[in-house]
């Protein structure tokens, strides 16, 4: 998730631990250590447009990784407060934040490999919006006015929120799925494979994609007190021979394709118009192909030339304002369920 996010819930579950002297140092190390995971993203290539795709969300990440992230942590802030505490209050309060990332970031449809170096397979729970401030505000309230009273049961408060919010986002899916479903055979489909992730901000609006044959079908779901959905686009499943012949197989530029096809989970479109391999997975607006994130594609280029990393993510007036009326269930068709 967001920095901020991963900042506040390391705070709470820090916070657990600490006592009324030391809880503002507590807290500052939990949110500290909820952080530090994500600076792998200083890992990158300025002849490899795409290494940072393969690090992030990778060792830094990992379930195993996580009592040496933690002791990295650990050790560099405890020079600042050796005087009130002792290394092992700092670790284990560097443990709870640190141990917190990998675990909200699987959360998302982004990726993340927890089972690294065992596997490299992106967990993804689809059960948050990588940025949701109605996940992320209520924390930060309660784990401020806990340093503010330097009393524990606010951060237990918040403790329980995160609990409550990621829970309702698993049902949240449950009863998207079954519209994603449902809608897939109105359409006389049945879907060789389908994902749903929350929209932008919210656990009511979510995108489907699923795959019928060679075309992805990309929709809407609104799971409100009824459900309904918002009819989407389509786009042709990515093929080599039918988008790119004359790409080389030995190239550089294929091989970035493949390395971007296991970073998509293998939800592969390609935008004619752009020459771009898009995520197709991913958009401002939930029942659009318009992507936010690809690789262009020149079939000109030499065979050790690197694809172009390409992203897009503007959103004019009139995308918030079809935005707005999807999260309302305005222009949308009926589910029986």
């Amino acid at each position: 998730m967001d920095p901020l996010s991963q900042g506040a819930v390391g705070t709470a579950f820090a916070q657990s631990t600490a006592n009324k002297k030391n809880i503002f140092k507590i807290s500052v190390i939990g949110f500290l250590a909820g952080l530090a995971p994500d600076l792998d993203i200083l890992i990158k290539s300025s002849t490899d447009p795409i290494l940072f795709l393969e690090y992030h969300r990778q060792f830094t990440h990992s379930l195993f990784f996580i009592p040496f992230g933690s002791l990295i942590v650990a050790l560099m802030l405890f020079p600042f407060v050796k005087s009130s505490m002792s290394i092992k209050t700092v670790y284990y309060a560097s443990l709870l934040g640190y141990a917190t990332h990998g675990l909200l970031d699987a959360c998302t449809s982004y990726g993340t490999q927890l089972f690294w170096p065992f596997s490299n397979e992106r967990v993804t729970w689809n059960n948050i919006s990588i940025v949701d401030p109605l996940f992320t505000i209520p924390v930060l309230i309660l784990v401020v006015i806990a340093i503010k009273t330097k009393k524990k049961i606010f951060s237990f408060f918040s403790i329980g929120w995160i609990i409550f919010y990621l829970s309702l986002g698993f049902i949240q899916y449950e009863r998207a799925l079954l519209v994603a479903v449902e809608l897939a055979h109105v359409r006389g489909h049945n879907p060789e494979r389908l994902t749903l992730k929350p929209s932008f901000g919210n656990l009511i609006l979510w995108k489907s994609i699923y795959q019928h044959k060679e075309t992805f079908y990309v929709d809407a779901i609104r799971a409100a007190q009824s459900s309904t959905w918002c009819t989407g686009e389509s786009i042709r499943v990515f093929d080599y021979q039918y988008h790119l012949p004359k790409l080389e197989k030995e190239s550089q530029q294929k091989k970035d394709i493949e390395r971007f096809r296991w970073f998509s989970q293998d939800y592969l479109g390609y935008d004619k118009e752009r020459n771009i391999v898009t995520d197709v997975r991913y958009s401002m607006i939930p029942n659009q192909i318009a992507p936010m994130w690809g690789l262009m594609i020149d079939e000109q280029r030499g065979v050790n030339d690197h694809a172009i990393w390409w992203t897009s993510r503007s959103l004019d007036q009139s995308q918030i304002d079809l935005f707005k009326n999807m999260l309302k269930g305005r222009n949308c068709g009926n589910s029986t369920i």
